[in-house]
Protein backbone atom coordinates (compact mmCIF):
# COMPACT_ATOMS: atom_id res chain seq x y z
CA UNK A 1 0.00 0.00 0.00
CA UNK A 2 1.22 3.91 -0.75
CA UNK A 3 1.13 6.11 1.76
CA UNK A 4 -1.95 7.91 0.17
CA UNK A 5 -3.81 4.46 0.38
CA UNK A 6 -2.97 4.27 3.47
CA UNK A 7 -4.04 7.78 4.62
CA UNK A 8 -7.23 7.42 2.95
CA UNK A 9 -7.94 4.23 4.38
CA UNK A 10 -7.56 5.76 7.87
CA UNK A 11 -9.56 8.97 6.93
CA UNK A 12 -12.71 7.28 5.37
CA UNK A 13 -13.01 6.64 9.55
CA UNK A 14 -12.17 10.81 10.39
CA UNK A 15 -12.17 10.45 14.00
CA UNK A 16 -9.56 7.67 15.51
CA UNK A 17 -7.59 6.31 18.59
CA UNK A 18 -4.29 8.22 19.17
CA UNK A 19 -2.34 6.16 21.64
CA UNK A 20 0.85 7.31 23.86
CA UNK A 21 2.67 5.87 26.77
CA UNK A 22 3.34 8.69 30.03
CA UNK A 23 6.44 9.06 32.40
CA UNK A 24 5.05 6.08 33.96
CA UNK A 25 5.13 3.77 31.30
CA UNK A 26 1.33 3.81 31.26
CA UNK A 27 -0.94 3.78 28.30
CA UNK A 28 -3.22 6.86 27.56
CA UNK A 29 -5.28 7.21 24.39
CA UNK A 30 -7.41 10.47 23.05
CA UNK A 31 -9.74 10.74 20.03
CA UNK A 32 -8.24 12.82 17.04
CA UNK A 33 -8.18 12.96 13.51
CA UNK A 34 -5.09 12.46 10.42
CA UNK A 35 -4.26 15.99 8.63
CA UNK A 36 -2.22 15.37 5.12
CA UNK A 37 -0.10 13.10 3.89
CA UNK A 38 3.52 13.08 1.63
CA UNK A 39 6.21 11.34 1.00
CA UNK A 40 7.43 12.02 4.04
CA UNK A 41 4.40 10.42 6.25
CA UNK A 42 1.28 11.37 7.65
CA UNK A 43 0.44 14.31 9.14
CA UNK A 44 -1.85 15.16 12.20
CA UNK A 45 -1.95 18.33 14.86
CA UNK A 46 -1.86 18.89 18.77
CA UNK A 47 -1.40 21.72 20.57
CA UNK A 48 2.06 22.20 22.70
CA UNK A 49 0.46 22.41 26.48
CA UNK A 50 -1.19 18.95 26.11
CA UNK A 51 0.37 15.62 27.30
CA UNK A 52 -0.27 14.32 24.26
CA UNK A 53 2.21 16.60 22.61
CA UNK A 54 4.74 15.97 25.73
CA UNK A 55 4.72 12.30 24.91
CA UNK A 56 5.09 12.27 21.93
CA UNK A 57 8.19 14.25 21.91
CA UNK A 58 9.36 12.02 25.00
CA UNK A 59 9.36 8.51 23.20
CA UNK A 60 8.85 9.60 19.58
CA UNK A 61 6.13 7.00 19.00
CA UNK A 62 2.51 6.69 18.71
CA UNK A 63 -0.15 4.26 17.84
CA UNK A 64 -3.56 4.92 16.02
CA UNK A 65 -6.51 2.50 15.28
CA UNK A 66 -9.93 3.30 14.48
CA UNK A 67 -12.67 1.12 12.96
CA UNK A 68 -14.71 1.90 9.42
CA UNK A 69 -18.41 0.39 10.51
CA UNK A 70 -21.05 0.99 12.87
CA UNK A 71 -20.05 0.48 16.46
CA UNK A 72 -23.48 -0.56 17.25
CA UNK A 73 -24.07 -4.33 18.32
CA UNK A 74 -27.04 -6.43 17.51
CA UNK A 75 -27.08 -9.50 18.99
CA UNK A 76 -28.83 -13.45 17.36
CA UNK A 77 -31.69 -15.26 19.21
CA UNK A 78 -28.94 -17.26 20.78
CA UNK A 79 -27.08 -14.12 21.79
CA UNK A 80 -24.12 -14.09 19.93
CA UNK A 81 -22.89 -10.65 18.51
CA UNK A 82 -23.76 -9.55 14.82
CA UNK A 83 -20.84 -7.30 13.90
CA UNK A 84 -21.66 -4.60 10.60
CA UNK A 85 -19.08 -6.23 7.33
CA UNK A 86 -16.35 -3.58 7.69
CA UNK A 87 -12.48 -2.77 8.57
CA UNK A 88 -10.24 -1.78 11.50
CA UNK A 89 -7.46 -0.42 10.66
CA UNK A 90 -3.67 0.20 12.83
CA UNK A 91 -0.07 1.41 12.62
CA UNK A 92 2.44 2.21 15.14
CA UNK A 93 4.87 4.44 13.95
CA UNK A 94 7.56 6.83 14.83
CA UNK A 95 6.57 10.56 15.06
CA UNK A 96 8.42 14.14 14.61
CA UNK A 97 7.54 17.43 15.11
CA UNK A 98 7.43 19.78 11.67
CA UNK A 99 8.04 23.23 12.54
CA UNK A 100 5.45 25.37 10.62
CA UNK A 101 7.65 27.02 8.29
CA UNK A 102 8.40 23.74 6.84
CA UNK A 103 4.95 22.95 6.62
CA UNK A 104 4.57 26.29 4.54
CA UNK A 105 7.56 25.54 2.09
CA UNK A 106 5.63 22.18 0.82
CA UNK A 107 3.88 24.65 -0.77
CA UNK A 108 1.35 21.83 -0.95
CA UNK A 109 -2.50 22.56 -0.64
CA UNK A 110 -3.26 19.83 1.43
CA UNK A 111 -1.55 21.60 4.09
CA UNK A 112 -3.67 24.40 3.98
CA UNK A 113 -5.83 23.77 6.87
CA UNK A 114 -2.29 22.77 9.27
CA UNK A 115 -1.48 26.38 7.81
CA UNK A 116 -4.95 27.66 8.70
CA UNK A 117 -5.54 25.87 12.01
CA UNK A 118 -2.53 27.08 13.53
CA UNK A 119 -3.38 31.13 13.00
CA UNK A 120 -6.57 30.66 14.63
CA UNK A 121 -4.93 28.48 17.33
CA UNK A 122 -1.70 29.83 18.09
CA UNK A 123 -0.61 26.62 20.02
CA UNK A 124 -0.97 24.18 17.31
CA UNK A 125 1.91 22.11 16.02
CA UNK A 126 2.51 19.38 13.43
CA UNK A 127 3.67 16.05 13.78
CA UNK A 128 4.50 13.97 11.05
CA UNK A 129 4.53 10.28 11.75
CA UNK A 130 7.74 9.25 9.32
CA UNK A 131 7.53 5.76 9.21
CA UNK A 132 4.89 2.88 10.49
CA UNK A 133 3.60 -0.50 10.20
CA UNK A 134 0.23 -1.74 10.61
CA UNK A 135 -2.28 -3.87 9.19
CA UNK A 136 -6.26 -3.40 7.69
CA UNK A 137 -8.77 -6.13 9.16
CA UNK A 138 -11.35 -6.51 6.38
CA UNK A 139 -14.27 -8.47 7.85
CA UNK A 140 -17.32 -9.98 6.89
CA UNK A 141 -17.61 -12.68 9.91
CA UNK A 142 -21.54 -13.43 8.95
CA UNK A 143 -19.37 -14.16 5.23
CA UNK A 144 -22.32 -12.04 3.19
CA UNK A 145 -20.20 -10.88 0.25
CA UNK A 146 -17.26 -13.70 0.04
CA UNK A 147 -16.73 -17.25 1.91
CA UNK A 148 -14.80 -16.06 4.31
CA UNK A 149 -14.36 -14.34 7.32
CA UNK A 150 -11.27 -11.85 7.07
CA UNK A 151 -9.29 -10.32 4.46
CA UNK A 152 -6.45 -9.08 6.18
CA UNK A 153 -3.62 -6.82 4.42
CA UNK A 154 -0.33 -5.72 6.01
CA UNK A 155 1.44 -2.65 5.14
CA UNK A 156 4.77 -0.92 6.05
CA UNK A 157 5.95 2.50 4.68
CA UNK A 158 9.00 4.70 4.85
CA UNK A 159 11.50 1.53 6.33
CA UNK A 160 9.58 0.25 8.85
CA UNK A 161 9.83 -3.46 8.63
CA UNK A 162 6.99 -5.18 8.57
CA UNK A 163 6.90 -8.65 10.14
CA UNK A 164 4.02 -11.25 10.61
CA UNK A 165 2.85 -12.35 13.56
CA UNK A 166 0.91 -14.82 14.61
CA UNK A 167 -0.22 -18.59 14.17
CA UNK A 168 1.79 -20.88 11.97
CA UNK A 169 2.25 -24.67 11.52
CA UNK A 170 5.26 -26.78 12.37
CA UNK A 171 5.87 -29.04 9.14
CA UNK A 172 8.56 -31.43 11.46
CA UNK A 173 5.61 -31.85 14.08
CA UNK A 174 2.43 -32.21 11.90
CA UNK A 175 0.99 -35.62 11.13
CA UNK A 176 -1.03 -33.90 7.82
CA UNK A 177 -3.96 -34.99 9.45
CA UNK A 178 -6.03 -32.05 8.58
CA UNK A 179 -8.27 -31.49 11.79
CA UNK A 180 -7.06 -27.98 11.92
CA UNK A 181 -8.06 -27.19 8.50
CA UNK A 182 -11.20 -28.71 9.33
CA UNK A 183 -12.04 -26.61 12.57
CA UNK A 184 -10.58 -23.40 11.11
CA UNK A 185 -14.23 -21.00 11.13
CA UNK A 186 -11.97 -18.52 9.05
CA UNK A 187 -11.08 -20.61 6.09
CA UNK A 188 -7.35 -19.75 6.83
CA UNK A 189 -5.77 -23.36 6.64
CA UNK A 190 -4.63 -24.91 3.08
CA UNK A 191 -2.87 -27.73 2.04
CA UNK A 192 -0.06 -26.95 -0.51
CA UNK A 193 2.08 -29.56 -1.27
CA UNK A 194 0.99 -32.34 1.08
CA UNK A 195 1.40 -29.59 3.80
CA UNK A 196 -0.82 -27.40 5.79
CA UNK A 197 0.19 -23.63 5.95
CA UNK A 198 -2.00 -21.09 7.49
CA UNK A 199 -3.01 -17.83 5.48
CA UNK A 200 -1.98 -15.21 7.31
CA UNK A 201 -4.32 -12.74 5.37
CA UNK A 202 -7.43 -14.50 6.30
CA UNK A 203 -5.96 -15.84 9.96
CA UNK A 204 -8.06 -14.37 12.58
CA UNK A 205 -5.56 -16.11 15.89
CA UNK A 206 -8.40 -17.03 16.74
CA UNK A 207 -7.05 -20.59 18.25
CA UNK A 208 -9.02 -23.04 17.29
CA UNK A 209 -6.79 -24.99 15.06
CA UNK A 210 -4.50 -24.57 18.26
CA UNK A 211 -7.17 -26.36 20.20
CA UNK A 212 -8.17 -28.96 17.41
CA UNK A 213 -4.44 -30.18 16.84
CA UNK A 214 -3.83 -33.67 18.63
CA UNK A 215 -0.33 -33.19 18.49
CA UNK A 216 0.52 -29.54 18.99
CA UNK A 217 2.32 -28.88 15.82
CA UNK A 218 0.40 -24.90 15.76
CA UNK A 219 3.32 -22.03 17.50
CA UNK A 220 3.38 -18.90 17.84
CA UNK A 221 5.37 -16.70 15.61
CA UNK A 222 6.60 -13.16 17.69
CA UNK A 223 7.72 -9.95 16.05
CA UNK A 224 11.23 -8.68 16.77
Amino acid sequence: MTIQEIYEAFDRIGSLSFATVNEKGEPENRIAHLRAFDDDGIYFMTMYTKDFYRQLKATGKVAVNGLCASTQIQHDENGFPIFEKGYAIRMTGDVKEVPMEDIKAKHNPIFDFCIKDQEKYPAMVVFCITSARGDIFDYDFEKISRDHKLERKYFSYNGAQEKYKGLRIDTEKCIRCGTCQRGCSFSAIKEIDGNYVIDRCRCDECGDCTEHCPVGAVDYLHRK
